[in-house]
């Protein structure tokens, strides 16, 4: 398990990404509430989601963002951009994030781009496949994030950092 992010120190930006209103049918009519789906982060790869829901929009969106600082995660970003392409699934929600060259800017649609506006991600090129239902982008996107990759990891798996383990082929040819 990851260790928990402590928000208190950070300096947090929180963008609503969707708010609806639910209605229950009560005997005397119905009853109005208000859902909220807000994206919180730092600005420097550090991003969080919450779905907070009251009797009223400030309220919900208050809810929604203490549950967004719970929820924390650090993306692995190169420079301005993310590490590497990835998928990320949910439900019927495919997000695909690629890097982008400095000066690209955030080439994103919906719920990803509040998503990479608060994480600081300023070039991605993104797409969003199958359904458009902000719940399952956002989702999809953490999901993506989650399976990422560090660059250190990248290359090390690729046998690119000085001091890893060399593979069966280069010991082969070291030997003879």
């Amino acid at each position: 398990m990851k260790p928990k992010i402590d928000t208190n120190a950070m300096e947090l930006k929180d963008r609503v990404v969707k708010i609806n209103r639910v209605a229950k049918v009560v005997k005397g009519g119905r009853r109005f509430k208000f859902s909220s789906l807000v994206v919180v982060g730092d600005g420097q790869g550090t991003v969080g989601f919450g779905l907070g829901k009251a009797n009223e929009v400030p309220a919900s969106i208050a809810k929604g963002v203490e549950e967004a600082k719970k929820n924390m995660i650090k993306i692995p970003m190169r420079g301005t951009t993310i590490t590497h392409a990835i998928i990320g699934r949910f439900g019927a929600a495919r997000v695909m994030m690629k890097p982008a060259s400095h000066g690209t800017g955030v080439i994103a649609g919906g719920a990803v781009r509040a998503v990479m506006d608060v994480a600081g991600v300023h070039d991605v090129l993104t797409k969003i496949i199958g359904t458009n239902n902000h719940h399952n982008v956002l989702y999809a996107t953490f999901e993506g994030f989650k399976t990422m990759l560090y660059e250190e990891e990248v290359l090390r798996l690729r046998g690119k950092l000085p001091g890893t383990t060399a593979s069966a082929k280069e010991k082969e040819a070291a030997k003879a």
